[in-house]
């Protein structure tokens, strides 16, 4: 993984620690920062290495090789600077799902993923610091086996009724209007706004495109409510040091676990409910039919991430199976790039 430069990394690494300091601290003068070569140089570097088909303009690395990644960072920064640049729609990619479904990928064109690469090296590491623990998809320093591992350790403290909810076509419903108002909080820099609109309103009037390349950061910060109103109630039932919920979400995968106590019955339905009201106010349409309470103890069985969970006999062994079918679907995804990885980030001391 190529990192980011000294100057760079230092300046996220500080916005970091000032965003972890002051919650409610609005970042100003951003803008300067996405537009520094600097920044552009390592967007194109984290795109060229994520690869990936080009856009619509036909665009390839090769061809931005043969005639000079300089000049081709240059006109970016001028038209950045002279607030002129315009991203171009997304080329539209379909991708086989299971049923008969698909998922469709939008390609942006390698400009626009510099740009998008650039405006998220600078607000990551501003979200980062208000991401919670649960949270776990396409973040810094965090995997899939990550949450796979927290969910098997939360079944084995006889956490094993489960919540588990599906988001109907999350990705596509994003309400732009909120999400940018989420953005807003944090950040005071109505370029760095406009920038992120253009963005957003060039693959639509809501959503956020899977394959987009700032795509992650912002559909998790548009759940991170969900996640804090799942921490207030782990902390809210805890018994000193046993907690009663625990959660995982990866992107749109989100899995709640409840104490299996018959005392805490009344959790099922209360925390339940919270979740419905949280996602109801994002205008956030779960999927009744895939959405389903499930009991562990009655033998029952539940996935997430391409694992199927189940408890087995001994008190204190769970089974997560891993699933060939889902693990063949994942596996294209990402080859298609669905959502570029992470750059490498050490925002601070204890993340």
């Amino acid at each position: 993984m190529i990192k980011a430069s000294v100057n760079l990394q230092d300046l996220r690494r500080r916005i970091y620690l000032k965003a972890k300091a002051e919650k409610s601290w609005r970042f100003w003068g951003l803008y300067v920062h996405v537009c520094k070569m600097e920044t552009l140089r390592e967007a194109y570097s984290l795109a060229k290495q994520n690869d990936g088909a080009p856009g619509v303009d036909g665009v390839t690395f090769e061809a931005i090789e043969t005639q000079g990644v300089d000049a081709f960072l240059k006109q970016i920064q001028d038209e950045l600077n002279d607030r002129t640049y315009v991203p171009l729609p997304a080329r539209k990619q379909e991708i086989p799902k299971d049923g008969g479904k698909v998922r469709v990928l939008s390609i942006p064109a390698i400009r626009d993923r510099v740009v998008q690469g650039a405006l998220k090296l600078i607000l990551e590491p501003i979200f980062e610091a208000d991401f919670q623990p649960g949270s776990f998809g396409y973040r810094p320093k965090r995997t899939a086996h990550d949450a796979v591992d927290r969910v098997a350790r939360a079944i084995v403290q006889q956490k094993t009724r489960i919540i588990d909810i599906d988001l109907r076509s999350y990705f596509d419903n994003v309400r732009h209007d909120r999400l940018l108002a989420k953005v807003a909080r944090r950040v005071d820099d109505g370029d760095v706004l406009h920038l992120l609109k253009l963005m957003l309103k060039a693959n639509g009037k809501q959503g956020v495109p899977q394959g987009g390349v700032i795509s992650p950061l912002l559909s998790n910060l548009y759940l991170t409510e969900v996640d804090r109103m799942l921490e207030r109630a782990k902390e809210t039932t805890r018994f000193g040091k046993y907690t009663y919920i625990e959660y995982a979400r990866f992107a749109d995968d989100l899995v709640i676990l409840i104490d299996a106590h018959p005392r805490h019955d009344w959790l099922m339905g209360a925390v339940e409910k919270r979740l419905r009201e949280e996602l109801a106010e994002l205008q956030v349409e779960i999927n009744e039919e895939k959405s389903r309470n499930v009991d562990l103890g009655r033998g029952e069985s539940f996935g997430f991430l391409g694992f199927d969970f189940r408890r087995v006999r001994s008190r204190r062994v769970v089974c997560a199976i891993h699933t060939q079918a889902q693990e063949t679907n994942g596996a294209a995804a990402e080859a298609q790039g669905c959502f570029p990885p992470p750059p490498i980030a050490t925002f601070g001391s204890g993340h």
